[in-house]
């Protein structure tokens, strides 16, 4: 675990009065590091809300790439069902990611599949027990595949697809999966730009009403300036899955897949 403080004498974001919010990066199938990470989230929780209201962001990106992405969805499901119930988190948040924007294309138009199975979505499948056609240009064979899929999903895991938040704000951070196109306030924002900007949104200087907090842009180490928080620390390759934890104006990055010394 990696635990950064951040503080400065400018003027800060601020979390509300009585509120630590701790907010995940991508996952991608990597329900291991993931038990690891809510675990230690939970005991900082535990060690430092003194009554405080506890709220988990989680940033999009739960499936494809790593194996694990259907449990991955198992654990979020059983978290939700956790909320108030222990004393770790008052409230969770999940977000969309463009992964998960892409395996719902697919349930919709399984012509998708072959486009979708070139960005991780092969390993979504495995993980649910459904195959690929064996003919990528098998038109019946891509709408038995999303059927399937659909079935081994069942109603709980569609449902929670289906109910993923493009984005929130709470205090004065702006929680989004890819991040924000530069001059429009956040009601005007695309759903494709939340869940897909890149360039046009971390080579900009402009601020934002809100410090944004996201993922999607993989980097060895998570990223902070006047602007943005990333991070997104590549999970499914690197072992190393971020969150930040925000409070007042304190800003700090629990890790996990790393040793304690790094």
């Amino acid at each position: 675990m990696v635990f950064s403080w951040f503080r400065s004498k400018k003027k800060q974001a601020l979390t509300p009065e009585g509120t630590i919010i701790y907010a995940v990066g991508d996952i991608h199938g990597r329900d291991d590091l993931l038990s690891e990470l809510i675990s230690i989230i939970s005991q900082d929780a535990i060690e430092n809300r003194h009554g405080k209201e506890t709220i988990l962001v989680f940033l999009g990106d739960y499936v494809d790439r790593g194996l694990g992405s259907k449990k991955v969805i198992d654990i979020l499901l059983v978290l939700a069902d956790e909320v108030n119930t222990k004393d770790a988190w008052s409230h969770i948040l999940f977000l969309k990611g463009n992964h998960e924007e892409a395996l719902l294309h697919f349930l919709e138009e399984p012509d998708f599949g072959d486009k979708w199975l070139t960005h991780g979505g092969t390993e979504t499948l495995v993980s649910y027990g459904v195959d690929a056609p064996t003919d990528n240009r098998d038109a019946n064979g891509w709408r038995e595949t999303a059927n399937a899929l659909e079935t081994a999903m069942g109603s709980t895991h569609l449902s929670f697809f289906n109910n993923l938040k493009s984005y929130t704000e709470i205090g004065d951070y702006t929680f989004v999966h890819a991040g924000l196109r530069p001059g429009k306030p956040i009601e005007q924002q695309s759903e494709q730009d939340l869940l897909w900007i890149r360039r046009d949104f971390l080579d900009s200087t402009a601020r934002f009403d809100k410090k944004v907090v996201h993922g999607h842009t993989p980097k060895k180490k998570p990223f902070m300036d006047h602007r943005r928080i990333g991070i997104d620390t590549g999970a499914y390759i690197t072992g190393v899955l971020t969150a930040v934890r925000l409070e007042d104006d304190k800003i700090s990055f629990l890790q996990t897949g790393m040793d304690s010394s790094e």
